[in-house]
């Protein structure tokens, strides 16, 4: 999968939102202002938030998944070469784990899934 692929998936969550706060190339995907998916400068993988500390490791033991660097615990690195079906699945998963945690006037405020 293509970094134009996970930028594609990630635009297409309702109120997605791209920018570069670092500059030199990264694409960071936002909801209200809340990371939900980031792709480093030299872009080999995408960070993605999980359900917990525990799936992060499952993910990263079996070989799915490394570790986000720069990130809490309960994020993977998914390389882009990854399975299509299952980054596409761990990008939406990541939105919706991220867009869950707002506030609900927040979520209100954003268009409807």
């Amino acid at each position: 999968m293509s970094r134009d692929l996970v930028n594609e998936i990630c635009a297409a969550q309702p109120g997605a939102e791209w920018s570069d706060p670092w500059g030199g190339g990264h694409d960071c995907w936002k909801v209200a202002g809340k990371i939900f998916a980031l792709t480093g400068a030299v872009g080999t993988h995408v960070s993605v938030k999980t359900d917990s500390i525990e799936v992060a490791e499952f993910l990263i033991e079996t070989g799915v998944a490394d570790r986000a660097p720069y990130m809490h615990r309960s994020w993977v690195a998914m390389p882009l070469d990854s399975a299509p079906d299952e980054l596409a699945h761990r990008i939406r998963h990541s939105y919706r784990l991220v867009r869950g945690a707002l506030t609900k006037k927040v979520q209100a405020s954003l268009p409807p899934l």
